[in-house]
């Protein structure tokens, strides 16, 4: 068996994904969720017109019985006729998924877990975000002097049930930021500040440097594996900032607690967090959300990953949201971007065709089951 072959048949292990909307779309709110951007293209311009969107034309249209490359009014007109719950079915179901392991951030109406399971085939486990734990405490009037404690016994008690933590510290404060842990003055007069500004503003976005390490090495604390966004995304990001090489002293700070670090998304720093993963034992990475962005070129970025990525590193993901058409269209990309990739290797004398295999398995789901406890 080829290893696209075998890529094909493998059932994937999502490692990070987000719900999608149970509600019809028009085509602004599709078009929306095509682009990272908040705000709509310009007059006269599409975000079908972009690698994304040219990739749904052509990998998504097949599944809802279009000819590939269909238009975009045709496309849109067909998902209508389907139905949300019937187009959705038919994409998270062709994504070819075991496991989804479900960002505890969803867009408005999104399917419940029990709803996306159902729809997908798939087992649906949850990624705790810690900003959200943490604002959520704050949201509740928790006092400056509890609140560290605070989110504590909010972050245990909600952990139980999830197989990993995520951060947004990128979006937040930056990756460039001190990665000790703080001392108790210092997070007492960090937590007495930003509470009295959620008062004042009455807005609870937790920003602060401070309380953002403080999340970080609290979730470090509880053991489980901790995803942190890197790389682009919307523009409430500053892209510089999110380069995972910012991260090196963190990972190397928290070597030996047993924590597992996994850099999400990393484009177009993908080298940077392969040369992590390849210092750092317990750091790993996956490309989603760049994969799909990219369309036709995702098998150029992830050959520049695995320039230096060890196989056993790197992890499939999607980073669908909103839209079933990512989960689809992000398997498609990469079983068609690994399988070719592998196999080149093998056709040119560079790697044996039994190791291959054993590759496509791990970075398909069998790294993703390890590292998460997931059987």
């Amino acid at each position: 068996m080829t290893a696209a072959e075998l890529v094909g048949a493998l059932r994937l292990v999502d490692q990070h994904c987000h719900s999608v909307l149970g509600a019809d779309l028009d085509r602004p709110g599709f078009e929306a969720l095509l682009s990272e951007a908040h705000d709509r293209p310009a007059p006269g311009e599409s975000t079908f017109d972009t690698p994304l969107g040219v990739a749904v034309r052509r990998w998504c249209a097949p599944v809802l019985d279009l000819p590939p490359h269909a238009e975009p009014d045709e496309y849109l007109a067909r998902r209508a006729e389907l139905g949300a719950a019937e187009a959705n079915r038919r994409l998270l179901s062709a994504a070819g998924l075991s496991d989804l392991l479900l960002d505890s951030y969803h867009p408005d109406r999104a399917l419940d877990a029990g709803a996306l399971a159902a729809a997908s085939g798939a087992r649906v486990h949850q990624v705790l975000r810690l900003e959200t734990v943490a604002e959520q405490v704050a949201a509740g009037g928790v006092p400056a002097v509890g609140f560290t404690r605070a989110v504590t016994a909010a972050l245990a008690a909600q952990a139980a049930g999830a197989v990993g933590l995520k951060s947004v510290a990128a979006y937040r404060t930056g990756l460039d930021l001190d990665p000790t842990r703080p001392g108790p003055a210092e997070l007492a007069a960090a937590a007495g500040s930003w509470l009295a500004r959620c008062e004042r503003t009455g807005s609870c976005r937790l920003d602060d440097p401070v309380l953002v390490r403080f999340l970080l090495w609290a979730g470090v604390d509880l053991g489980l594996p901790l995803q942190l966004h890197t790389g682009f995304g919307d523009p409430d990001l500053r892209l510089h900032r999110s380069d995972p090489a910012l991260l090196g002293d963190f990972c190397a700070a928290v070597a030996g607690t047993g924590t597992r670090v996994l850099l999400l998304h990393c484009y177009p720093y993908h080298r940077q967090a392969a040369y992590l993963a390849s210092v750092h034992p317990h750091v790993y990475l996956d490309v989603g959300l760049a994969l799909n962005h990219v369309g036709a070129s995702a098998a150029t970025v992830l050959a520049e990953t695995l320039e230096l990525a060890p196989f056993g590193k790197l992890l499939y993901a999607s980073d669908a949201f909103g839209l079933a058409e990512l989960y689809q269209l992000g398997a498609v990309l990469f079983r068609r971007s690994l399988g070719r990739l592998l196999d080149g290797w093998v056709d040119a004398g560079d790697l044996a065709a039994a190791d291959a295999e054993r590759y496509a398995g791990m970075i398909g789901a069998g790294t993703a089951r390890r590292v998460y406890r997931l059987d």
